[in-house]
């Protein structure tokens, strides 16, 4: 029986072999017998095209007519240029699967999604770069999951979880007797990942001495379990995170330049919570109901003063600390009404006039400059209260218009003193 397609959606229509083409599929509508193509490849549908997609698709059995040689006729089931019955909230399709758990469609989400999408295909090393908390290994799931290795093993490892006598059995193995407690033999994360993607988290952790060996095995491909004389052959895609500036750590030699090179390859660069304020409704939202299910309760919507609250909060956990946040939340609400879970002494929280994203970062930074008497710099100053590097506090500053009036006529030079500990603006 031929397959019954829902709406479609924005995202990787089919799986191709040369993954940077776009093609095309001759379908025909068994309904009303009109013939139509349906372009297919990596890259999202413009909204015009998308709007002819659903209205050629939707509700109607399909037949592929023929697939220009893409994709071999018993792998037909295996185009995901639709979703069956393609689910749908508030008028808008769901992320698919590949990107599971990625919540949000701010711009610079909407970036890192992209670039996702342009480097999965390949079998190039992926940088991921971010802090603490904004879902680095999700990134690194969705580059597998939208890869030609989706159906593979993906392996990860935290570098920093692993104490440093134990980091390189963990990754390339041992043998028995290999050293004292080795009882039995031991598969390495390497070689666990054979044919798939291994995720090495916090790789800026990476000992020193273990470097030399992990850039071995990117570049020949091969390595020999502890104990061992014998070397194995893998054939591995290397996803590597980290929440440290590996360049500074180069320059401090804390880290292998020939290693950092070999691993920046693709680097993406996840924005930090603050910088995609407007996905804080929808991931909290998210978050609500998700813990609302696991623990069997009711939850009203959240409440627009505390929406409010979330997104003129700085986040200095990101998305972890606002998933945190929620499930205290849901834990201590009464009768499905959920408290503001904020911190009493919230550094920066101030009222969200338009939900315009430029007057809401200005007056965020404004109320920081307030609060820490006007000094930028220093471990009380406004830059250390927003979460932001002295010198980026000043350039947005600068971008935002911001400076501080002295005599009505006389206003500070936001360039000097930037080398300085601590930046006052001072009349």
């Amino acid at each position: 029986m031929a397959p019954r397609f829902g709406n479609l959606i924005a995202r990787p229509l089919a799986v191709v072999s040369d993954a940077a083409s776009l093609h095309t599929l001759d379908i025909v509508n068994i309904a009303t017998g009109s013939p139509f193509s349906l372009v297919v490849g990596r890259r999202p549908r413009d909204n015009a095209n998308l709007a002819q997609d659903e209205k050629n698709l939707e509700g109607t059995e399909v037949q592929v007519m023929g697939t220009q040689n893409i994709i071999s006729p018993d792998r037909i089931e295996g185009i995901h240029f639709g979703l069956q019955n393609s689910p749908r909230k508030n008028g808008e399709a769901l992320v698919p699967e590949e990107f599971k758990g990625i919540v949000g469609d701010s711009p610079a989400l909407e970036f890192v999604l992209a670039e996702v999408e342009r480097v999965a295909p390949t079998d190039s090393t992926v940088l991921v770069l971010g802090e603490t908390g904004t879902g680095k290994e999700l990134i690194a799931r969705a580059i597998h999951n939208i890869s030609a290795r989706c159906g593979r093993p993906f392996v990860k490892l935290n570098c920093s979880a692993i104490p440093f006598d134990l980091l390189e059995s963990e990754l390339f193995g041992h043998e028995k007797g290999a050293f004292t407690g080795a009882i039995a033999q031991k598969i390495g994360r390497f070689e666990m990942a054979d044919s798939g993607t291994l995720f090495l988290d916090e790789i800026g952790d990476l000992p020193l001495a273990l470097q030399p060996k992990l850039l071995r095995v990117l570049q020949e491909q091969e390595f020999e379990r502890l104990g061992s004389g014998r070397t194995h052959r893998i054939n591995v895609r290397l996803v590597a995170a980290t929440h440290r500036d590996l360049g500074e750590m180069v320059a401090k030699k804390e880290f292998r330049s020939d290693l950092y090179y070999r691993l920046n390859v693709f680097p993406v660069v996840l924005p930090p919570l603050r910088e995609r304020r407007e996905d804080i409704p929808q991931l909290a939202a998210h978050f609500v109901e998700v813990f609302a299910r696991r623990m069997g309760k009711r939850i009203d919507p959240i409440s627009q003063d505390m929406l409010d609250a979330f997104v003129s909060y700085s986040w200095p956990g990101n998305v972890r600390e606002l998933q945190n946040l929620i499930e205290r939340a849901v834990i201590r609400s009464d009768n499905g009404v959920l408290s503001n879970p904020l911190p009493d002494k919230n550094p920066v929280r101030v009222t969200v006039s338009d939900n315009r994203f430029r007057d809401s970062t200005r007056a965020l930074i404004l109320h920081a400059l307030q609060e820490a008497g006007w000094v930028v710099g220093g471990p009380a100053g406004a830059a250390a209260r927003l979460g932001l590097k002295r010198t980026t506090l000043i350039a947005k500053m600068k971008k935002l218009g911001i400076y501080r009036t002295v005599d009505q006529t006389e206003t500070i030079d936001l360039g000097e003193n930037i080398g300085s500990e601590e930046v006052a603006i001072d009349g």
